[in-house]
């Protein structure tokens, strides 16, 4: 059997497309526009052909040019969408917002290469906004080109990753046939020290030869609030006269070690290990979103760890690429 064929939009890292070639399919083309992060792409995928501009700036014959007639089987990507915002947004649709160009841009590709799937990965909240109403507003754009669609929230736990992460997950198909999701691959979810025992152990600032395993230098001022949470504790065990009182109170935690991770976002120094007074490593962070640790990442930390947040977890997108090729034998 020929591999399916797919291109990756806003690819990132590279999270998304790694899962798809685990599962045997092959890329045509792959686009971003943050030069890190592309650099991350090259490096881990150099037979990939990756095309480093603005999306809005790939034109329909550019991409007629880049599939060369070959028939795509499924367009993948998490377009960011930022408008979400109440406040002056009111009475303006999620699809008119020129915020949400991106996801615009993500449907002008589905328009011109026509493939037999998609799937949109976003955040979970986009589910919900507007009560349901942003969610009919997407399916809606793609019905109009004459896909079949349906989303569901998806939690990267389910699917062998370390880590609670809740995604809206969109697929389309050209074909009328039903609309298939992965379903729960694991019975007992992997936990964090599951996944982060075997990393030597570092103090902070310390280095180390394992790619990315590098830890963060805190301030003193730092290390010593930290020093009295424990493993799953929080800002409350600080005592009073040094606990901060203001900031996010998904901060100034420690990882539950017998639970999978808080959802890996692009800024995670003030959530320590579960026993050692630091803020995890990027490797320790991109483990929570199962890459492998062969999987490197360029650019400094911070455009590392931003990387590494903004990714589809691997191992959640093999579960996807699974689903596309069990469809796939229908059409």
């Amino acid at each position: 059997m020929s591999k399916l064929k797919y291109i990756d939009l806003f690819s990132g890292a590279g999270g998304f497309s790694l899962g798809f070639d685990n599962k045997n399919f092959q890329n045509i083309f792959s686009i971003d526009i943050e030069p890190n992060f592309c650099e991350t792409y090259k490096y881990n995928f150099p037979n990939h052909k990756l095309i480093e501009k603005d999306i809005c700036e790939l034109s329909d014959s550019d991409m007629q040019n880049l599939i060369k007639f070959e028939e795509i089987d499924v367009v993948i990507g998490g377009p960011p969408c930022q408008g979400f915002s109440i406040a002056g947004n009111i009475g303006r649709k999620f699809v008119d917002d020129p915020r949400n160009r991106l996801f615009k841009e993500f449907v002008r590709v589905v328009k011109v290469v026509k493939p037999k799937f998609f799937v949109m990965e976003n955040v979970a909240r986009l589910y919900t906004h507007k009560k349901g109403q942003t969610r009919n507003e997407i399916i809606k754009d793609f019905e109009k080109l004459g896909y079949k669609v349906d989303c569901k929230i998806l939690n990267s736990a389910d699917y062998c990753v370390p880590q609670i992460r809740n995604r809206a997950i969109f697929i389309g198909s050209s074909e009328n046939i039903e609309i298939k999701f992965p379903v729960k691959g694991i019975e007992k979810y992997i936990t964090v020290k599951e996944a982060l025992s075997k990393y030597p152990k570092l103090e902070s600032g310390q280095e180390s030869s394992i790619p990315n395993h590098i830890s963060m230098s805190h301030s003193a001022q730092m290390l010593k609030k930290m020093s009295y949470v424990t493993d799953g504790g929080d800002r409350n065990e600080i005592p009073v006269k040094i606990r901060p009182t203001s900031g996010d109170v998904r901060k100034y935690i420690k990882y539950a070690s017998d639970k999978p991770s808080v959802c890996v976002t692009g800024d995670m120094r003030k959530i320590f290990h579960y026993e050692q007074n630091r803020a995890l490593t990027v490797r320790e962070l991109a483990k929570l979103q199962s890459f492998p640790d062969n999987f490197v990442f360029k650019g400094n930390r911070i455009s590392q760890q931003q990387q590494v947040g903004n990714s589809v977890p691997p191992k959640m997108a093999e579960a996807i690429a699974e689903i596309i090729i069990e469809m796939s034998k229908n059409v």
